[in-house]
Formats: structure tokens, sequence, C-alpha cells
């Protein structure tokens, strides 16, 4: 089989493409014929080992996969040969098969395509346990997205509505800004690209609050760095600040603002969540199914890559020049 591996510590262009021998499904695992993998920022940290797990090389990236099994192995009774399914993999999935423990796959509805599959678990399985288990968003609050056109930003913008909350996205340019309006939200406030002066970083305060109405009751925060202070000043009293990641650098907020809006700061780690809480994953899952059945959600692809270029998938999320969701292609 093919994949793209990590030979060595390094950016998404250090990525080569070789083969390897075919995974064998053993004890309570099944090999899966992957069709697409999703592209998430886990992907360029794991390659450069900044990420909490750092796997032994070579190794390939892709957290999530869509595909179909091919094989099962001793002891598992629930799946079957060519079921279309879903995996959360950590990392593997960037080949062209890939063996899982039959835990971490989970089917998919016939009506859902393998591009969103692949695009669905991760994003919405975050936004979904980050909203409604962290955040205890509810029906008429105000949310503020920071990062809100890529994949989980995208994400949490359908949710919040479905979820009945006035959603505004925090951008950085005016493409991204339509793109999440498109996608449902009621509002945006554009912010700088790069770092911020002090005075700067009071007006974009302002404009959070102006364009929140006041203020946010939650802010959704998938970006990190200096963004980070001014979101936490447009926040309303007893309001929820959700810690999702940090591209553009791990912030350090000032801790009295929390102090002065009985504000909350609130970890999202789904994955591990999902490890220590399989039966609440297995409930989400099945809202999101739900959801995705009503046309309430939905993966925006913007682009796929055939698997040759994962790299350069991976290249663009870094660059944070992606909208929506990115997919590498198996064929």
């Amino acid at each position: 089989m093919k994949a793209l591996i990590s030979t060595k510590v390094g950016p998404p262009e250090s990525l080569e493409l070789a083969e390897l021998p075919d995974p064998v499904a053993g004890e309570g695992e099944v090999v899966l014929a992957v069709k697409a993998a999703g592209v998430n920022f886990p992907d360029a940290l794991i390659i450069e080992d900044k990420y909490q797990f750092k796997p032994e090389r070579p190794f390939s990236p892709g957290g999530e996969v869509a595909g179909v099994i091919e094989s099962i192995g001793p002891g598992v009774t629930h799946l079957k040969v060519g079921q279309r399914v879903i995996g959360s993999t950590g990392w593997g999935g960037y080949a062209e098969k890939i063996k899982l423990p039959a835990a971490r796959i989970m089917p998919i509805p016939d009506t859902m395509p393998f591009d969103e599959a692949s695009a669905f678990i991760l994003t919405y399985g975050t936004s979904y346990y980050a909203l409604k288990d962290r955040g205890a968003l509810k029906a008429g609050e105000t949310m503020l997205v920071l990062g809100a056109a890529g994949g989980v930003g995208i994400a949490a913008i359908e949710l919040g509505k479905a979820m009945g909350a006035r959603v505004i996205a925090a951008v950085s340019t005016e493409e991204k800004a339509a793109f999440a309006k498109a996608a449902g939200a009621d509002d945006a406030v554009i912010y700088p690209a790069s770092g911020m002066s002090k005075q700067q970083s009071k007006d974009l305060a302002e404009a959070f609050k102006k364009a929140c109405g006041g203020g946010a009751d939650v802010v959704y925060d998938a970006v990190g760095g200096d963004y980070c202070e001014p979101a936490l000043r447009a926040m309303n009293w007893n309001s929820r600040y959700l810690v999702i990641g940090f591209p553009a650098g791990i912030p350090t907020p000032p801790l009295n603002l929390t102090l002065l809006k009985s504000s909350s700061i609130v970890g999202v780690f789904w994955g591990a969540s999902v490890a220590r809480e399989p039966k609440l994953h297995e409930s989400n899952v099945r809202d999101l199914f739900k959801l995705h059945a009503e046309g309430k959600i939905k993966p925006r692809i913007s682009a796929r890559y055939p698997l040759a270029e994962g790299g350069k998938a991976i290249r663009a999320l870094m660059d944070r020049t992606a909208t929506g969701k990115l997919v590498v292609m198996m064929e």
C-alpha cells in the first residue's frame, strides 16, 4: 500500500510517499481500505513533535478517516467486511489502508459521502463536546467564534445556530467573513492577521463587544495568541471561554479579567474525552448524525488533495489560508 510518512521531525514538505506492507488485523482489530482522510491542525503539530502524542517513526499523519472495512480480526462481531465506516486514528490516516481497534470504528449512513465523512467526526465532535458538555451553550445566548472560517470554527457556527444561539464570527479577511456568514453566522468581525499593538487589542475588544450586542456568553477560541485578551475583555458576566487550540501561539491571559466577569476558562480536549467517556461520545455522535440527516450541519470542503500532495494540505492549514475543511483522497 502507499502511505505518506514522516521519517524525521520537520515541516509538511518533509513528508515522503512510500510503499509499505499491507496491515493485518489482529485480535479486536479491523483493516480499512481508506477512501478519504480529514486534514486537521494536529497533523501539523504531530510531524514537528509538538503534539501531545509522539508516535515512533516512520508514521503517517491523519487523525480521522472514512473508508470500507476490508478485513476483520478475531473477536470482532459488531462490524462486517464491506461496511462503510469512519475511524478516529490519532495518526496513520494518510495511507491507502489502516489497522484500527474496532472500538475506534463507527458505521456511517449510506447517504454520507466518504469525503464528508472523513471531515466530520473530529471537527463536529470537538465543537459539539465543547459547546454542549464544556460550555453549556443555551438558546438565546451569544457566542463569539475565533478562527470561524476554519474546520472547527465552521462546525461551531453551524452547531451554535442549531442550538439556538446568536453567533458572531471572528476572522482575518473579508473573504473568510463572507464564508462564515454563508455558514450561518449572524455577524462577523475582522481582526488583524498578525500581532497587535495595545491600542489594536483594545479596539478589537470594543469591536467584539459591539458585534455581540454588549458581550459574549461563550467564546470559542480556535486561534489563541494575541486574540485571547480582547475576547476575554468582551465577555459577559458568568461567561465561558472555551480553549480549543492555538495556531497563533499559546496565550497568557490576564486572569484578573476572569475575576471581574466571574467568567470561566474551560479546556476542551475532545480526543481524551472520547477515551475517558465513550458513552458520552457515542451519544454525541448519534446527535451529530441526526443533525446531518436534518441538513443542519454539513462539512464545507474547500479543497481535496491526492495522497501524494497531503503535505500541501497541511501547509495550507498551517498558513491559515484554508477555509472550511481540507481532505486527502486516496483515489
